[in-house]
């Protein structure tokens, strides 16, 4: 379990002494940065977690199936606790959940996806009413809250479950993701940014995470959120919101 009283690995300007115990933490470090094959990775689990299904803030369900005119979104920005939260604020959201996905080991838990062998980063669920919130705008969340060009890594967070993922359920989500990662990659190179390493891709399947980790940060108002932004405004989503589904321009 996460140490909630402070951010994981080494705080700004912390100077480390080299010590054998040193070296070793920083060769695992480099390791979890590289994704497994599917040789590699740790072997499937035969059983899932078990969940209460109920979610901590708005008491709806977390598990399928779901309203038949919602939609349903994943994506990873880093720890999962902050990035829920953000979503699950978000008017138009039915429902959010955690969980790990774009890996290989079915069922992993939290301590197999932290020891970097699974290929999971840490995802969030989110299940919204498209009449009332656009993808576009859970799109513009997604980038303003996170720095999508840091690799295997959200600041001190450090590893493959750490990386910026898009995994997409639609055509039209597919479509939506890769022209904001577009125009979001040029906003951020106008002010000296690398580029975008977030992966889009098509979604997978999604294995749930341990009921404490799910809506951690209602349950743990103090606990460790490494959420933060670059401070730059992605342009999707700042367009006039779609109208209905079936409705016309006028």
């Amino acid at each position: 379990m996460r140490n909630t009283a402070v951010p994981r690995g080494p705080s700004p300007g912390h100077c480390c002494v080299v010590t054998t115990g040193t070296l070793l933490a920083m060769w695992m470090q480099r390791n979890k940065t590289q994704m497994p094959t599917a040789d590699s990775a740790l072997p499937d689990r035969a059983d899932s977690v078990r969940l209460s299904g109920v979610h901590f803030v708005n008491e709806s369900s977390i598990l399928p199936p779901y309203p038949e005119d919602a939609e349903v979104a994943y994506f990873g920005m880093g720890c999962f606790w902050g990035a829920e939260r953000i979503f699950w604020q978000l008017p138009g959201v039915i429902t959010t959940a955690v969980g790990y996905a774009g890996g290989f080991t079915a069922n992993a838990t939290y301590d197999d996806v932290c020891s970097g062998r699974t290929g999971h980063t840490e995802i969030v669920l989110v299940v919204f009413d498209p009449d009332r919130v656009s993808y576009d705008r859970l799109l513009q969340a997604f980038w303003e809250s996170h720095d999508p060009t840091q690799g295997m890594r959200q600041g001190n967070d450090v590893g493959s479950q750490y990386r910026s993922a898009v995994y997409w359920t639609t055509p039209e989500q597919q479509l939506r993701a890769l022209e904001s990662q577009k125009r979001y990659e040029e906003e951020l190179a106008g002010v000296g940014y690398g580029p975008i390493t977030t992966e889009i891709a098509e979604a997978g399947p999604f294995f749930y995470a341990e009921e404490y980790h799910q809506q951690y940060l209602a349950k743990n108002p103090n606990g460790y959120c490494g959420i933060e932004g670059t401070g730059v405004s992605c342009p999707i989503g700042l367009e006039v919101e779609m109208p209905p589904r079936g409705g016309t321009d006028t």
